[in-house]
Formats: structure tokens, sequence, C-alpha cells
């Protein structure tokens, strides 16, 4: 990891985070947080604000030192029971069906493995929990995917890893959830760019008839 990497990338993701067009979608999908409830990614902790006290306890993951530093001034401010980690999305360090709920919020689009990331959150999930998410990614207009497809290369060295054309629905369901719900749309104000989608699943049938080994 180089310099751009270590020291800022980190702040300028916190500050695009902070974007108020992302308030009202942070709040209607941890408003559905209930129980012990696992973040992937949690970066600076701009959710944490957001969570109820139905919300008993949360652990936040994330690969960036930095970010989780910024993430504990945050869990300072607040009174749910925080914990942070270090740790990689495609390994999550948590025993299997041990979350009522497992929240992401922009994250899979910078996930090296996606796929493995899924089955990760589908494997801690308890059988009756819940994926609750928010991402961006592949638009429905062919127009739009072609210039997706063409500013990805570049756009994911400058953000971290961001790609701007993944089929998040596709990703999900392939990942052995059923989706509930899903609200798709651009995203006011960003351009054609930014296609999101929000909603929930559960899992279809329990993580270990995947036949992949658990903790």
């Amino acid at each position: 990891m180089g310099f751009y990497e270590r020291h800022i990338l980190p702040y300028f993701i916190r500050v695009a985070m902070q974007s108020r067009n992302l308030a009202a979608y942070r709040a209607r999908v941890i408003a559905g947080a209930k129980g012990r409830v696992l973040e992937v990614g949690i970066g600076a902790g701009m959710n944490l604000a957001c969570y109820g006290p139905e919300v008993r306890e949360l652990i936040g993951i994330d690969v960036s030192p930095k970010m989780l530093a910024m993430a504990r001034r945050e869990a300072g401010r607040r009174s749910v029971p925080v914990t942070l980690m270090e740790a990689s999305a495609e390994a999550i360090p948590c025993d299997s069906q041990s979350f009522d709920a497992v929240v992401t919020t922009w994250t899979l689009c910078s996930i090296d493995d996606p796929a493995a990331a899924l089955h990760e959150m589908r494997r801690v999930l308890k059988p009756d929990g819940r994926l609750l998410f928010v991402e961006h990614g592949l638009a429905p207009e062919a127009g739009v995917r072609k210039w997706q497809d063409r500013l990805t290369p570049a756009w994911k060295h400058l953000a971290g890893g961001c790609h701007l054309n993944r089929p998040m629905r596709t990703l999900i369901e392939n990942a052995g959830f059923k989706i509930e719900r899903l609200d798709t749309g651009y995203m006011r104000g960003t351009g054609p760019m930014t296609f999101m989608y929000e909603g929930c699943a559960r899992s279809e049938h329990p993580w270990f008839m995947d036949g992949a080994p658990g903790r």
C-alpha cells in the first residue's frame, strides 16, 4: 500500500461519504438494524449516528487502519457499544451465525472479491438474519453501462478500488441471498454514473449447504 492509499485516500473517502445526498440512504437502510450487528467496511464511522437503541452491539470491520482511527473517534460519541477490527470482508473474523444483521453501505464496489465477501456475510448471519445494503453499481441503460465500463479502470485507481459497473443485484443473489426489498435509481446531483441499489435480503438456505468450511 503506497503513500496515496495510506495517507490521502482515507481523507478523500471521508469527505465523499459526508455528502448530504447519502444521508437519506443511510437512515433508511440502518433503520432495519437490530440486535447484534456487523458493519462491513465501516470506514470513518459515518453510519454510527444512524444506529438506534434496538442495536445492542455493533462490530465494525475495515481494512484501513487510518479509517478505523477515524471511526474510533466517532464511536466515542455514541451510546451503542462498538467494537472495531482491522479485517477483510473476504475473511470475517467472527463466528458463524452470530449476527442478527449485516450492514454494507457503498462497500461492495471496492472489495477485491465481492462474491467471497458476500458468502462470508451470509455465513455470519443467523438463519433469520438480514443483509441491509445500499450500494452503487451497474446501470440498466446500455449507454450508461458503456461509460461505466470505460471509466472504471481509471476510477478504481483513484478511488481505492471502487468499481462503477458491478452488477449488485446479481452478486447478492448469486451469493445465496433472496432479496426481499430492492429500490433502484440514479442518485440526485451526481450525474448518470451513480446508479443506486438499496434494500434488504435474507439467506435462501443455510450457508453450510454451500459446502464451504466455516468457523
